[in-house]
């Protein structure tokens, strides 16, 4: 494969993919309401794992770009400790952060500053295995495409999508 093809790819697949809805869609068409709700069987609502989502993306771009990275609590700091948000500005304010952060992602693969075999920054240098900038792009990608189809699932639930479509 063409290596400046690589950066195009992974962008592509941070934002859209071809497998599932692009996320903009998905968050888009649950109507405020609804997102604080934890449709059975999940231990979640919309709201929390769209958080968890964003938390996570922006925790790994964190991870990528800072030499001072102090890594989060596992679990409790990955999720938001309430169902749903206490107004609809704050749940704008998380939609938006979450396409801030994405693109600044892009950016990062963009970017001749770094290369996608560079060693994250917040990694120590005593590591065994060597965690680049490629992996940790990776991991967005398919923890979020993980979550996107329980986001999907979760509005089949909510009966906000058609069970064809999304």
């Amino acid at each position: 494969m063409n290596e400046d093809r690589v950066p195009h790819e992974l962008i592509y697949h941070l934002k859209m993919g071809q497998a599932f809805r692009p996320v903009e869609k998905i968050v888009n068409l649950v109507p405020f309401e609804k997102i604080g709700f934890r449709p059975e069987p999940f231990p979640y609502s919309f709201y929390e794992l769209f958080w968890h989502i964003r938390f996570t993306q922006l925790d790994i771009l964190n991870y990528c770009i800072h030499s001072s990275y102090e890594p989060p609590v596992w679990p409790g700091d990955y999720w938001p400790g309430k169902t749903g948000p206490n107004h609809e500005k704050e749940w704008e304010a998380l939609k938006k952060s979450y396409f801030t952060e994405r693109d600044q992602l892009a950016d990062l693969i963009r970017t001749s500053e770094y290369g996608l075999d560079d060693r994250v920054a917040g990694q120590s240098e005593n590591s065994d295995e060597i965690h680049t900038i490629f992996r940790e792009v990776l991991l967005v990608i398919e923890h979020s495409a993980y979550h996107t189809g329980q986001l999907v699932m979760m509005g089949r639930m909510l009966g906000v999508y058609p069970r064809r479509d999304a």
